[in-house]
């Protein structure tokens, strides 16, 4: 066995314990921040007993793929319906930005890393992000007390003492499993994507085939982002609303912009709003989500609103074309242009299907008392959006297809590695 060497010991040293608790609080700080933010602009800084804590702990929780219940109690003469899945993409997308680079960090300046040490570190981080997770997941719970109103309904409530109740409480398990897995999701993305951190020497093979698509897809989503938060603000400037814009931006951008990507591709997604939900998204989409019993949600049916929808295919193309170039720009000359073509197309594929899976909505609650509000309406309602996924993937991977192979040719003259022959296409 061969002695520590200094450079050994301070390679241990970058990879601690201390280091690894930083990653992790500042990450969870980061989105309990915006959580906060995002919660306090919508209004929830007013909830009754003391909630807002424990709704920015909820809202963390489903933000790393945990899982929060709903539960209701309306007492023997009535009864109560809730439920909720949705995921606040922007407090995902800070975690999953503040802990990459928390885990990258140390291994910067490294040009290859051995497995075990990958391991180590990594196993730090998920060890204090497992104890972190099982405290968020025992804080996010809470009860409250509903009015009835002042119709039928409150009457009734108020003659047979009926006092309706909504809390929620979070899964552990569930909570804990997907949350490792977000977790081990973010770190294998965070390697992936940067074309600085070190790979073992096994996996070096990764650094042409798979790291260019990867970093592609994180700058198509991230300019998304970036595109409807200027959108976003322009909007708040010019028409007012800045609390409900703060609150779109700081909670769920990433589901509207992203939705947009996949809407733009050609997607279609089902969805339907029925009662006094108010939703934090454009006009357009308030507008077909509520035209019938289940909404077709395409550049079809948002161009019969508002022909300006048309305009999200030619962001998609734009940005499209634009990140295929950049990929085959960090390519090696030798890849050919149908390869970057099959390449993009398996990551645009894997992205639209993380966008559907991550961007489903379902929300339902009602109260009824001796059978009046029927659990749905009155005091109820409810929401979905679902995505045609199989239809969706495919028009990705079309997608990937048709502008990785442009990319590639857009992209010879500013080569710099290797040879490519006019055959090679």
């Amino acid at each position: 066995m061969h002695p520590q060497t200094p450079f050994d010991q301070a390679v241990v040293a970058r990879h601690g314990w201390v280091q690894a608790l930083a990653t992790v609080l500042v990450a969870l700080i980061a989105m309990g921040v915006v959580a906060a933010l995002g919660l306090w602009a919508a209004g929830a800084s007013g909830l009754p007993d003391n909630a807002f804590p424990r709704v920015v702990a909820a809202s963390v929780v489903t933000a790393v793929g945990g899982t929060v219940k709903l539960s209701g109690s309306a007492g023997g003469l009535a009864g109560s319906k809730a439920g909720l899945t949705v995921i606040p993409l922007s407090v995902t997308l800070t975690g999953a930005l503040v802990l990459g680079a928390g885990f990258l960090r140390p291994l910067r300046h490294r040009a290859v890393a051995g497995g075990r040490e990958l391991a180590g570190w990594a196993a730090r981080i998920a060890v204090l992000w497992f104890l972190a997770l099982l405290a968020l997941a025992y804080a996010a719970r809470q009860t409250f007390k509903l009015s009835l109103g002042d119709d039928t309904l409150g009457d009734l409530g108020d003659l047979f003492g009926v006092s309706p109740e909504v809390g929620f409480t979070t899964d552990v398990p569930r909570t804990l499993l997907f949350g490792l897995l977000w977790m081990a999701g973010v770190l294998v993305l965070a390697l992936l994507v940067s074309s600085r951190a070190p790979l073992p020497g096994q996996l070096l093979r990764l650094q042409e085939s798979v790291r260019p698509p990867a970093h592609a897809m994180v700058v198509l989503l991230l300019a998304y982002v970036l595109l409807g938060a200027l959108i976003a603000l322009v909007v708040a400037v010019t028409r007012g609303h800045a609390p409900e814009t703060l609150a779109v931006i700081l909670l769920g951008l990433p589901n509207l912009v992203w939705l947009a990507l996949t809407i733009g591709l050609g997607a279609t997604w089902n969805g339907r709003v029925e009662g006094p939900f108010g939703l934090p998204m454009p006009h357009v989409l308030d507008e077909v989500l509520r035209s019938r019993d289940t909404a077709t949600l395409n550049l079809g049916t948002l161009a019969e609103h508002d022909g300006r929808a048309w305009w999200l295919l030619v962001v998609d193309a734009v940005l499209l074309l634009s990140v295929a170039f950049l990929m085959a720009a960090r390519s090696p000359a030798r890849v050919r242009a149908w390869q970057h073509a099959v390449r993009l197309a398996l990551a645009l594929a894997l992205t639209v299907l993380m966008i559907c899976l991550m961007g489903r909505i379902s929300a339902h609650y009602g109260v009824s008392v001796l059978g009046i509000g029927d659990l749905g309406g009155g005091l109820g309602g409810k929401l979905f959006l679902t995505p045609h996924l199989w239809s969706a993937i495919g028009l990705g991977a079309l997608w990937g297809l048709v502008t990785g192979f442009l990319g590639a040719l857009l992209a010879r003259p500013v080569r710099r590695k290797g040879e490519i022959k006019p055959s090679d296409a």
